[in-house]
């Protein structure tokens, strides 16, 4: 079952295609993880997906209806989007980032109700920012104003919440973090994730279903156990590696090949 579904979609920067007669479709419910090379084109096929940048030819659609044909506010009524790197005015605090996300449910004869605000509180109680609810954006953390925008994509109540690198400048907790929070809106909620990452073995951890994009196509799709292999990872990204077994989920584990300090005969600490 899909919601979310390219068909014969081909982008175009100019003359020069960037994604060309592609076909896949998101699987309802489940995390989907887009990873590629630099340049694939895995971001700007999410931004098309999200109806942020027009399509050539194919098209898209979103529960059977093409998207360029249903209105915007109606789009954001059942899908939202967190760009990379998104920016706020400087002195916005995280309440009025999150009263954002219910504008599409807004309209002249609709003003601001009290469903309105008990959404903006779920969504910074679901995301652990209640406590820095009047706080500044711009004052917080990279993981905390991370956390602020998705409370304010969850504020919009749509099903499927689409994300460009959403760990993107952040440390290594700060990622696992934000990784959780949306597999646990995944779980609990039963929220479509579609979303861009780099890391390939955090892809394979959190996502039910991966898209690999090279050469302006999808090159593989499925569970990271059945398509994440050696030949994947030469042919979409050009680099040799083993693939072994994450100890700790059991998913797929890439381990690149490459230079570096080679420790012989030393016991590693655990």
């Amino acid at each position: 079952m899909s919601n979310l579904e390219a068909k014969e979609l081909t982008i175009s920067y100019g003359t020069e295609p960037i994604i060309e007669n592609l076909n896949f479709k998101i699987p309802k419910g489940k995390i989907t993880v887009l990873i590629g090379s630099n340049g694939c084109g895995k971001s700007t096929l999410l931004r098309t997906m999200a109806r942020l940048l027009k399509y050539r030819s194919g098209t898209v659609l979103l529960d059977g209806e093409e998207i360029a044909k249903v209105p915007t506010k109606e789009i954001s009524k059942r899908m939202s989007i967190l760009p990379q790197g998104p920016s706020a005015p400087e002195g916005l605090t995280v309440h009025q980032l999150v009263r954002q996300g219910r504008y599409p449910h807004q309209s002249w004869l609709k003003q601001w109700s009290k469903e309105d605000e008990q959404m903006v509180n779920l969504a910074l109680k679901s995301t652990h920012m209640l406590e820095f609810a009047d706080y500044p954006v711009d004052s917080l953390s990279g993981g905390q104003r991370q956390r602020a925008w998705i409370a304010m994509t969850l504020a919009q109540g749509t099903e499927t919440l689409l994300l460009d690198e959403p760990t993107t400048y952040l440390d290594m907790s700060h990622q696992i973090d934000i990784l959780d929070l949306l597999f646990d809106l995944n779980e609990k909620e039963n929220r479509t994730i579609v979303m861009v990452l780099h890391d390939l073995n955090l892809a394979c951890r959190y996502a039910h279903n991966i898209v690999a994009v090279h050469n302006k196509n999808i090159f593989a799709q499925g569970k990271p156990e059945d398509i994440v292999t050696c030949k994947m990872v030469q042919s979409v990204f050009g680099m040799e590696c083993e693939i072994t077994v994450d100890p700790l989920f059991g998913t797929p584990l890439c381990i690149p090949e490459g230079r570096g300090r080679k420790v012989k005969g030393e016991k590693v600490l655990v």
